[in-house]
């Protein structure tokens, strides 16, 4: 079972593995996971308390392997380069026209405006498009998930904000607003589902507590699956 705890503006997610030891060591892999390999009757506490004390260390480790990772090459917003759609890599095509258009077309994504060379206005009607469609797609999510798993753990449905955010995915607010990211508009439809159940759990258990983490698994069991993937098309 995952755990995390907050270090400053950084949330340190990590595992924990059990082994005949006498002594806790802290494992932080090129893929930026961090395994804690524990006594095994060493106490969720004694864990915790170790991580604390070692989260500078830790994310000094994460600096250092994220410089190696795969980076998504910076977008032109000319014809040709590749975007996502719900999991879908769509070949951007940008032609002319009198009206400014942005549509999927089989396998493309095709933005129409009267000067296909202005690659800021190509970027702004893309940047809204994905807002508008991750509207739409959101509040649907969030329906069925409140429809399928909420009915009767939850008050009031809660506010939805649609807001970028530059290291998170979704968030919630104990006055009952769930912020998500338009980025993940980006991601397969289970991967936003993911992100909606998660926050929706906060509304039961705001803290990433035991509890939290025995809901998120019986609402969504694969859940750690659709985060990886959600990892991999964010990164």
């Amino acid at each position: 079972m995952p755990h995390e705890i907050v270090y400053g503006t950084s949330v340190i997610r990590y595992t924990i593995s059990r082994a005949d030891r006498k002594t806790l060591a802290i494992e932080v892999h090129p893929d930026l996971s961090v395994n804690v390999v524990a006594p095994l009757k060493a106490t969720l506490a004694a864990i915790e308390e170790k991580i604390i004390h070692r989260a500078s260390w830790i994310r000094k480790q994460q600096y250092y392997f994220e410089q190696f990772l795969p980076r998504t090459p910076k977008r032109e917003y000319v014809s040709g380069e590749s975007h996502y759609y719900l999991g879908r890599k769509y070949l951007l095509r940008v032609r002319k026209s009198a009206v400014d258009t942005v549509k999927i077309k089989g396998g493309e994504l095709v933005v129409t405006m009267p000067n296909p060379s202005d690659t800021m206005q190509v970027k702004k009607l893309i940047t809204q498009w994905y807002h508008h469609q991750a509207g739409k797609k959101f509040e649907s999510a969030l329906s069925n998930a409140l429809t399928t798993h909420f009915r009767n753990k939850v008050g009031e449905r809660p506010q939805l904000v649609i807001r970028k955010m530059a290291r998170r995915w979704g968030s919630y607010a104990p006055q009952g607003k769930i912020t998500l990211n338009p980025e993940i508009i980006k991601a397969p439809s289970r991967c936003i589902d993911y992100v909606v159940i998660h926050e929706l759990c906060h509304m039961v258990h705001y803290n990433h507590s035991t509890s939290f983490y025995h809901l998120q698994d019986t609402l969504m069991p694969d859940w750690p699956k659709w985060k990886q993937r959600l990892e991999r098309v964010m990164a």
